[in-house]
């Protein structure tokens, strides 16, 4: 199974590590989510002493579907940006929880910035109040806004951002937002905060069904459908397979110095359209039809981050390309080569 071939490797890789938590006592929004399922996977097969508590909107829901997880972890039930907080200190708090979902951005931008803003206030507040030493946030390279197509890979000092005229920029202005809050609970609560601004991502556990173009493909490829691109596929991006998604994450929030922002994504840069062909090539789809019409979305350029703060720190960088990374997505879902 993929899955499972996957998590050896994300294990021995963090070997080194996990030593560091064992005895940590952690609190995590967003645990029941893509990435925080992976992180959750990783962390449950680490031979450490460690307490985790997850908060979650359905805590009955996730149990049933990943019951070994429900065993390992503690649920709590509740909505970041107003949960009732469990008892006790806390050693980390990992603050993951966002809807990324394009229709929420799109028809109530309003509540996306909301949540992203006061969930991450909430989240800060708890850290501070229950002694935390480290505060972990999943921020996004949303932050950049429309990234330059001059600009081949975007740094973490880049000082672009999103249109504060376009609602569309909801999402990346509240991931924006949220970080300033980080920025101030450090100098002001002395708080030690570490951020990941994520990039586009594939790999098993990832919903083929929603927003995202890269699942959408293999989805329609493994069913055997013609792959379309609705735009006119000139959009740029790259994608970071979730098993070095994951190793990245935990070596952030264990390594990491106080105050670090890090991008965590793939240089590996392809064209929406390119995407597509590529797609159906590597998975037997049919054909590609390209429709051309006007990008609803916030991005129709470039989102390509730069790695190199991160390779050169920390010492990481993607194990996984894209062509590797679409194959084990599909085989993950059912596709047979």
């Amino acid at each position: 199974m993929i899955l499972e071939q996957d998590l050896y490797a994300v294990q021995a890789a963090l070997a080194p590590l996990w030593w560091r938590l064992s005895g940590a006592r952690l609190f995590m929004t967003g645990g029941t989510g893509f990435i925080g399922r992976w992180m959750l996977e990783a962390l449950a097969r680490a031979d450490i002493d460690i307490e985790v508590t997850i908060l979650s909107r359905d805590p009955a829901a996730f149990a049933a579907k990943v019951p070994h997880l429900a065993r390992r972890f503690q649920l709590i039930e509740g909505d970041v940006t107003g949960f009732a907080p469990p008892g006790g200190g806390f050693t980390h708090v990992i603050h993951a929880a966002t809807d990324a979902s394009a229709a929420l951005n799109a028809n109530d931008p309003r509540r996306m910035f909301d949540t992203i803003v006061t969930g991450t206030r909430r989240a800060l507040d708890f850290a501070v109040d229950r002694g935390a030493e480290r505060f972990f946030f999943l921020s996004s390279g949303a932050v950049y806004g429309a990234q330059p197509w001059e600009v081949g890979h975007v740094t973490e000092d880049w000082m672009g951002g999103p249109d504060p005229r376009d609602p569309r920029s909801a999402y990346g202005e509240g991931k924006r937002a949220a970080e300033m809050l980080c920025a101030i609970y450090g100098k002001q609560f002395g708080l030690d905060v570490v951020n990941a601004r994520i990039f586009a991502l594939l790999g098993p556990l990832l919903s083929l069904d929603v927003h995202f173009a890269a699942g959408n493909f293999i989805r329609d490829a493994i069913a055997g459908r013609t792959i379309r691109v609705d735009g006119a596929g000139t959009a740029v991006r790259s994608y970071l397979y979730a098993a070095d998604l994951t190793v990245w994450l935990w070596t952030l929030l264990i390594r990491a110095d106080n105050g670090a922002v890090f991008n965590v994504g793939s240089e590996e840069a392809v064209s929406i359209a390119d995407l597509a062909h590529r797609t159906a090539a590597l998975l037997g789809g049919p054909c590609v039809e390209i429709l051309g019409r006007p990008d609803p979305g916030w991005n129709p350029g470039r989102y390509v981050p730069s790695t190199e703060a991160i390779r050169w720190t920390l010492g990481l960088s993607p194990t996984i390309g894209l062509d590797e990374a679409i194959r084990r997505t599909a085989l993950s879902n059912g596709w047979t080569a």
